[in-house]
């Protein structure tokens, strides 16, 4: 069990927490929520010990271990492979460590004796024995073949290294697992790994992601910071995400009886219940589901942009055609045709062949064979994956530098789609080159519905974006009555907006099918 018992932090005149209280209980999976800033990681730090909270304390059950997924990939670079991931469980190396030293003397005592026969005992009594072989076990399972246990981690790619440390977290069943960010640069498999291990996980495990669909799968419990508290909602994503908005909704409707919006809340409680079937604390989670009353779930204070594309014109008959299109070092002999109902989920080993050939089709970039036409009634709105160059050097306010893109210039026009995008204010007369990652992305969509193309081109839209914007943006992507052509790693996105996906393979066919994402990802085997 953890315990986080009246924490308040507070930096200068900022209050980032005030008076939180929360019990973290076994066989749970709690999902930490909250807008950019909001102070997620931070709390994971709190709970972690790495950061001292101004008021309160963090109580860890007796003999309990915290296990912490590591960001720091260079940590562990004089270690071997198999030697990071057990240093996961501290202690146990330290006993290795120092049972090493103590029979590697020369004058070895009797003390060192009693000393080695204690360490012993304790090693043992961790099931010590069999650790190393946890550690190989869990790097197979995760596509970290024998060969390289071995190696030095400062040896090892990048992206191999983020799955050891992943494996040194989970080791030898901590009894507190902490993970920030734990799917960010993680292949498709492994991250359907690691939702099954953690579905199945029976301890504790506390979670950032802006993953929805990995929040989703494995949380039991939502953990939303805002208000400067942070309160607990039983369910995944999905369910305080839809309650939150239900209850929105509700306040709104004054008029509305209070019996009515029981009945309502009770309604779309039951239709989640019934989902609870699928998780591994089917039981226990439908029986406190059912608990649940109109006082235990707040509305949140958070604000969603509206993202809501319209295209000018509705699109004809012919839309793409791609012939034997050719980039050398990216894609080969790309063929297809694309129909006015295609919402295309664009997929590749190399993630710079889907830019370049998004810069291709938007003509940024020319091919080194084959060719491409779009149709006569066509009009393309088009997000690159870098929007650097829209923003570098421009100071510009930004309602200046959105009437670039509008037939209205008025500028209470402008304004309106600045709000719409949460640009309330003088927020509005910010420069366009001091904008963080997340503002210059809600810019870029400003820019993009302004455009009103029929045809959207979006690469990696959901970069920078906190969870409100991409839930915003995945409603706008479902309800747009043109086509698409996308790439993401999101995949909610991925499974909810894709009717056909293409993957760009070098040196090898492209594949090409009419299906969704989990129905590709099927065939694939992933």
């Amino acid at each position: 069990m953890l315990e986080a018992v009246e924490i308040g932090l507070q930096f200068g005149k900022r209050v980032l927490f005030d008076d939180v209280n929360l019990k973290f209980t076994k066989g749970n999976c709690y999902g930490i929520i909250g807008a950019n800033g909001a102070g997620k990681s931070t709390f994971l730090k709190i709970l972690s010990g790495e950061l001292e909270p101004t008021r309160g304390e963090v109580l860890l059950g007796r003999n309990e271990r915290l296990s912490v997924l590591s960001q720091n990939q260079s940590a562990y670079d004089h270690c071997t492979v198999l030697q990071t991931v057990m240093w996961g469980h501290k202690r146990l190396m330290e006993i290795i460590e120092e049972k090493e030293l103590l029979y590697g003397k020369a004058d070895f005592s009797d003390a060192d004796g009693i000393r080695a026969g204690n360490l012993e005992a304790e090693f043992s009594a961790m099931n010590g024995w069999d650790a190393e072989a946890e550690a190989g076990s869990l790097l197979n399972d995760i596509g970290i073949e024998e060969r390289w246990h071995g190696i030095l981690m400062r040896d090892m790619d990048p992206k191999a290294k983020v799955k050891v440390l992943l494996c040194s977290a989970l080791f030898f069943n901590p009894d507190i697992l902490l993970l920030d960010e734990p799917t960010n640069n993680l292949d498709i498999k492994t991250v359907r790994w690691l939702e099954n291990f953690l579905m199945n996980f029976e301890n504790t495990v506390i979670i950032v992601s802006h993953n929805r669909h990995f929040l989703n799968k494995v949380c039991t419990h939502i953990c939303d910071v805002d208000y400067n508290k942070i309160s607990i909602t039983v369910g995944n994503y999905d369910f305080w995400y839809e309650s939150s908005q239900l209850l929105l909704r509700q306040a709104k409707e004054a008029n509305k009886k209070m019996e009515t919006r029981i009945s309502e809340l009770k309604e779309f409680i039951a239709r989640f219940s019934a989902n609870a079937s699928k998780s591994k604390q089917a039981t226990s989670r439908k029986k406190e589901l059912d608990k649940i009353t109109l006082e235990d779930i707040k509305p949140s204070s958070r604000k969603y942009p509206y993202i809501d594309f319209k295209p000018a014109r509705e699109i004809g008959n012919e839309v793409l055609k791609v012939e034997k299109l050719t980039k050398k070092g990216y894609f080969e002999n790309l063929t297809f045709t694309m129909n006015k109902t295609d919402k295309i989920g664009f997929m590749s080993d190399n993630n710079l062949a889907i830019s370049m050939l998004f810069d291709i089709l938007s003509g940024e970039e020319q091919p080194d064979a084959g060719a491409f036409k779009w149709g006569g009634t066509v009009t393309v709105s088009y997000m690159p994956q870098n929007n650097d160059p829209y923003f570098d050097g421009c100071a510009m306010s930004l309602t200046d530098w959105l009437k670039q893109y509008s037939k209205e210039t008025e500028e209470n026009f402008i304004r309106s789609w600045l709000g719409r995008m949460l640009f309330s204010g003088e927020e509005a007369q910010k420069r366009a080159d001091v904008l963080s990652g997340g503002e210059k992305m809600r810019c870029m969509l400003a820019r993009m519905m302004l455009m009103s193309g029929n045809v959207l081109l979006l690469d990696e839209p959901t970069n920078h974006l906190d969870l409100e914007a991409i839930t915003s943006l995945n409603e706008g992507m479902t309800k747009f009555k043109g086509c698409i052509l996308f790439a993401s790693h999101d995949h909610e996105i991925m499974q909810t907006v894709a009717n056909r996906i293409i993957v760009l393979g070098q040196g090898k066919p492209n594949f090409d099918k009419l299906c969704t994402y989990e129905e590709y990802l099927d065939l694939s085997g992933q």
